[in-house]
């Protein structure tokens, strides 16, 4: 994140709706999951930003009525990073919302690289990595499109009227 906001300053960071939702479930017993789970999924099914924002406060505080201060501050403290993708065009809502195919390559690096136990040097374990990334850019997975960036050069109003 770090790296990023030094070689893009004007970037917004979007943080995985999942991700959040792990962390602020480690903060409930395992009896009020699926309630949470339920009341943070609402958040992120708003019609826009504002009506999402006031979501947020609607289930801090019912958080705090239900006793789990510490769940509720998690999700004060992280909701905004997680609504950023209510900025852009709404057709692209669902693939900004998680980083998904980033994750699925790095956990494929991380299975391979497991597999290998010990590299000779930082090189091999990097070359092994370039290797799967060149397999994957040249096979149909990498020919998939997965966020079409048409619409986000196209200005606002062209993108909400389409």
């Amino acid at each position: 994140m770090e790296a990023a906001e030094e070689l893009f300053p004007e970037a917004n960071w979007q943080r995985c709706t999942v991700h959040c939702y792990c962390n602020v479930f480690s903060h409930v017993p395992s009896g009020k999951v699926a309630e949470v789970a339920r009341m943070l999924k609402a958040i992120h099914a708003q019609e826009d930003g504002q009506a999402a924002a006031d979501k947020v406060k609607e289930v801090i505080a019912k958080l705090r009525a239900m006793k789990l201060p510490k769940a509720a501050e998690l999700l004060e403290t992280s909701a905004d990073e997680t609504r950023t993708y209510y900025r852009f065009p709404s057709n692209h809502w669902r693939q900004l919302r998680t980083n998904n195919p980033m994750e699925r390559i790095i956990r494929e690096s991380r299975r391979r690289t497991r597999v290998m136990r010990a590299f000779p040097d930082g090189i091999s374990a990097l070359m092994l990595v370039a290797a799967r990334l060149r397999h994957i850019a040249a096979t149909k997975w990498g020919t998939r499109r997965y966020l079409g960036m048409e619409t986000l050069l196209k200005p606002v109003s062209q993108t909400q009227a389409a």
